[in-house]
């Protein structure tokens, strides 16, 4: 077996115990272009892989299937996953419940989001009574009205050690 030939074997091959093979070859046999082809990359799994099952590693749970909470994260999802229920999901209410009060318990880790902050100042604007019209003060018959500023975009909010 010529040298390029052992070379472009050894290229692919592992040595013994699964170890990497050294090569020693000469610079025009290196400078050649090879006629090695590599397989296609087999693309990475989602969250759910081929055989529909859920890939706990996907790095799109963002680790809440391995945290404090895992085992109940696991437990809801895997019943909204397999839920033949319709709506999809409807009959995992409990497992959903179990997990958000395992979730309760670690605020550190579990804590409110940006947007359930905004949820609860909307929710409470909503309750909160309407600030008294300016038309139910008395006016001077010739008052003119106040131009209204204009609308500041809303601010995000900061979260602790940003």
């Amino acid at each position: 077996m010529s040298l390029r030939a052992e070379a472009l074997r050894s290229a692919t091959a592992t040595g013994p115990g699964g170890k990497d093979l050294v090569v020693v070859a000469a610079r025009e046999t290196l400078a050649a272009p090879t006629r090695l082809s590599l397989p296609e990359p087999e693309p990475a799994p989602g969250l759910i892989l081929a055989d529909g099952t859920i890939n706990w590693g996907c790095p799109c749970l963002g680790g809440m299937a391995t945290g404090p909470c895992g085992p109940q994260f696991r437990d809801a999802f895997s019943c909204f996953h397999y839920s033949d229920a319709e709506p999809k999901g409807s009959d995992c209410y409990e497992k959903f419940s179990v997990m958000q009060e395992c979730m309760s318990q670690f605020p550190e880790l579990y804590g409110k989001d940006e947007d359930d902050d905004d949820d609860q100042e909307a929710a409470a604007a909503l309750a909160a009574p309407p600030p008294a019209a300016a038309t139910d003060a008395p006016r001077a018959p010739h008052e003119p009205h106040a131009p209204h500023a204009p609308h500041e975009p809303h601010a995000p909010h900061a979260r602790a050690g940003d």
